[in-house]
């Protein structure tokens, strides 16, 4: 084989790589952690008014998973006058789920888990209260 056979195949070899990367990379799904990615950038003020809120109170809402239930602990949930729990699977976004809060006498609520994949969830925590809204958030694993 001469030198510009040689140097020809290698070009050619190189395309053929260059168009099975393109082609594997086009075919990967890339994802914006929410679909409305930049919308929420531009209110995000107000989810660390929201957080900042949440913290200021003498007793935050602690979320727990027991056995297939998923709990929000809060001697408050009377006063609750509207909100939801989204549990955001962080790799997979049709995995997600969300509950809404309903104002009760107790002060545990208690949501099913069964229908859920297993896995690692972010529990996004969104209230109002008072005319005042709040957010907590924190990691579970189902």
């Amino acid at each position: 084989m001469s030198w510009g056979k040689a140097i020809i195949l290698s070009f050619v070899l190189f395309a053929a790589f260059v168009a099975g990367m393109v082609t594997v990379c086009v075919r990967q799904n890339i994802s914006l952690v929410t679909r409305d990615y930049y919308k929420e950038e531009l209110v995000y003020q107000e989810q660390l008014d929201r957080k900042q809120n949440a913290l200021e109170l003498d007793t935050q809402p602690e979320i727990v998973v027991r056995e297939n239930y998923l709990e929000v602990h809060y001697p408050q949930l009377a006063s609750v006058t509207s909100g939801s729990v989204l549990l955001f699977r962080p790799s997979d976004a049709s995995l997600d789920h969300e509950f809404q809060l309903t104002p009760t006498s107790g002060p545990v609520q208690r949501f099913e888990l069964q229908a859920l994949a297993k896995g690692l969830y972010k529990a996004r925590m969104q209230w109002v209260m008072n005319d005042r809204e709040y957010y907590i958030e924190k990691v579970i694993v189902l």
